[in-house]
């Protein structure tokens, strides 16, 4: 990752959230460029074609930051239909950094997958969101601040959509060079499989 930070955040720690989250996703031709905004709370944009992706943090941001999203599922009657908000509680900038940067790879790497990146913003924060409450402890709220449950809003299999997106080559350096093989076992009558190392010939 070509990584560059000229916020007051600390470079090394940012850099090793983005890399760590990035995972299993390649991120060696990726362009990352974290700054602060002119104005606005947070910000981001990706170009797909060279694989930068700009993060933009508001320097008055004043945190623990209650943070908007489209992950709710959407609803519809005969008329119109609607989403409700849901808000992310994010104790400092590097979890509000976290987010923009996940909401924006995921849309490098639906591109990356084939798929049109359009009309893929509730997708993409749940991406976000998925990571900043699974590694982070982040908490999800309704518009009246009540904890609302991660089935409605963790619902779609986003790793599978964007799975031929291109991905860390496996180094073959499992076990120390040693391919993993499946040996059947019978446990309590169960027919299973467990891995033991086997040398290559």
């Amino acid at each position: 990752m070509d990584f560059a930070n000229t916020t007051d955040l600390d470079s090394a720690r940012l850099e090793r959230l983005y890399t760590r989250h990035t995972w299993p996703y390649r991120h060696d031709r990726l362009t990352v460029r974290v700054r602060y905004s002119r104005g606005a709370a947070f910000s981001g944009t990706c170009y797909y074609t060279d694989g930068r992706i700009f993060v933009n943090l508001g320097r008055r941001n004043t945190y623990p930051y209650v943070l908007s999203t489209q992950i709710a599922r959407s609803q519809s009657n005969r008329t119109h239909w609607w989403r409700e908000t849901y808000r992310l509680v994010l104790p400092d900038a590097y979890q509000l950094a976290l987010f923009v940067y996940l909401h924006e790879l995921y849309h490098f790497l639906v591109k990356a997958a084939g798929h049109n990146p359009r009309r893929k913003e509730a997708m993409c924060d749940r991406f976000a969101a998925r990571a900043l409450v699974d590694a982070c402890g982040a908490r999800v709220h309704d518009a009246r601040g009540r904890p609302v449950a991660r089935s409605s809003w963790d619902f779609q299999d986003l790793h599978g959509f964007v799975a031929a997106a291109p991905k860390v080559p496996v180094q073959g350096t499992l076990f120390g060079g040693i391919e993993p093989r499946i040996i059947p076992v019978t446990i309590y009558g169960v027919r299973t499989g467990t891995r033991r190392p086997e040398r290559r010939p």
